[in-house]
Formats: structure tokens, sequence, C-alpha cells
């Protein structure tokens, strides 16, 4: 018995399209992952750019679950003494990036790995309904057809 490996010829990539209007963060963040990665697929290899081209459309109309939208806090360091800075998740997605919440969450999914940033250039996030990959004809993915939990109620 053989284990089967991926050659780059037999690589497949689909585009792939999601709405994350009401959808919870988390949720959204890990079948995001799954599919960047490719680990939906019977031929997954670790090793390879398997995963498909995600286009996620409404990113700041996500929700959180809890009082995660003004606890939760995201904090980067400018490089000088006592430059640490934060901002809350309410902020970012009020703010001018809403995006930002999402490729952060998909971000810290994957592997801290050369292959997870490639494999996160084949994430394209936007705020709003409109998106410039009509051209690719992408599938829709309904994610709160998949699960009720994935969406929420409140």
């Amino acid at each position: 018995m053989k284990t089967y490996t991926a050659k780059p010829a037999d690589i497949e990539k689909k585009w792939i399209l999601i709405d994350a209007e009401g959808v919870v963060l988390g949720r959204l963040a890990s079948i995001i992952a799954n599919r960047l990665r490719g680990k939906h697929k019977a031929t997954f290899t670790p090793h390879m750019d398997m995963g498909d081209n995600v286009i996620v459309i409404n990113a700041d109309k996500v929700q959180m679950t809890g009082k995660k939208r003004d606890d939760k806090t995201y904090f980067w360091h400018t490089g000088y003494p006592g430059g640490i800075k934060s901002r809350t998740a309410r902020q970012i997605l009020e703010g001018k990036h809403p995006e930002r919440v999402v490729m952060k969450a998909v971000q810290r999914m994957l592997p801290g790995n050369r292959l997870a940033r490639t494999q996160l250039t084949n994430l394209r996030v936007y705020a709003g309904s409109e998106h410039p990959h009509e051209a690719q004809q992408p599938e829709v993915l309904d994610l709160r057809a998949m699960n009720k939990k994935n969406t929420r109620s409140a």
C-alpha cells in the first residue's frame, strides 16, 4: 500500500463564494481555513497548495457570540519602546477596514509557515456585497444551510 502524494499537475483549484452576513466569525474562519488548505479534498497533501480560491463578501456584517464584539482586543506593536497598541473588534468592524477581522481570524487558524502564507493569498475578503471576480464564476457555499449553529439568532 503506497501513500498518495499529489503532483502539481493533479491540483484542481475552484473558486468559492461565501456570504458572511449573519455568520459566526469563528465558524466562518475554520471553514475558510479548511478550504484554503484543501483538507476537504480526498487528495489532500500536507506540503502542497491544494486549496481553493475563496471570496468572502459582507465581511462587515459578520457576527460574534457573547460579548466578543466589545471584549475581543487586537494588539500590535509599533516597534518603539512602550509602543503596544490595541483596538476592539467593534472599533475595527466599524472602522475603515472591517475585512481585517475575518482575515486575521483565518490567518490564525492556518499553520504559521511559508506554505500557509501562500495559501492565505488565495483568500479575498470584501466588506460589501460587490466583488471583482465574476469572470471566475465562483460556486456559492451556503454556510447557513450547513449547520444552524453557523448563524447567530439574536
